[in-house]
């Protein structure tokens, strides 16, 4: 019995973060591997808790918070919620496909995953980095960004909700030229 919990566990969180951010497709080949001071399983609902120092990672992928939670749908698709702990941030960092050395990486106090759409978001101090090794090529700050991994397209706005209103902050961007233009 306990073989099959944790089977379905390794499934079940495993599937969760497939595709974030335009993930590099030899991940998804990947075990995903899982450490956090407590977990929690419900199977009837499908829901899995951890709690504590949640570290995920799965091939290239790396997945911080204080707390991750992971559902399933009828279907199969998984969702997965990080959220951090107070005055902290939840992250991510993943490679990305095209080329040796790219990354994306984000950070939110929660980050939301959801599988079916390959879809990242990020609620409060929300900031999101493309990556060439070390070197910043693009960086953006909201109260909310969302990110589709299959397109390579993200969006940011200036409230927690999704929807950017008058007197709801601003929003930052900062885009690098890029290597291939310096040469013209």
């Amino acid at each position: 019995m306990i073989r099959g919990v944790l089977l379905r566990l390794f499934l079940l969180t495993g599937l969760a973060v497939a595709g974030v951010a335009h993930a590099e497709k030899a991940d998804s080949d990947k075990p995903t591997n899982v450490e956090a001071d407590q977990m929690a399983y419900d199977d009837v609902h499908q829901v899995n808790t951890f709690t504590g120092n949640v570290v995920l990672t799965r091939g290239t992928l790396i997945m911080r918070a204080a707390k991750l939670v992971v559902t399933q749908d009828p279907a199969g698709y998984q969702y997965a919620t990080l959220t951090a702990a107070p005055g902290a941030l939840a992250t991510f960092r993943q490679k990305r496909d095209g080329g040796p050395n790219q990354w994306v990486e984000g950070e939110a106090v929660r980050i939301e995953y959801d599988g079916k759409a390959e879809l990242v978001k990020l609620f409060t101090r929300a900031k999101l980095r493309r990556l060439e090794g070390t070197k910043p090529t693009d960086e953006v700050e909201g109260e909310f960004i969302s990110y589709d991994s299959r397109a390579e397209f993200f969006s940011v706005n200036n409230t927690a909700t999704g929807e950017s209103k008058p007197g709801g902050g601003r929003i930052k961007a900062v885009i690098q030229p890029r290597n291939d233009a310096k040469g013209k």
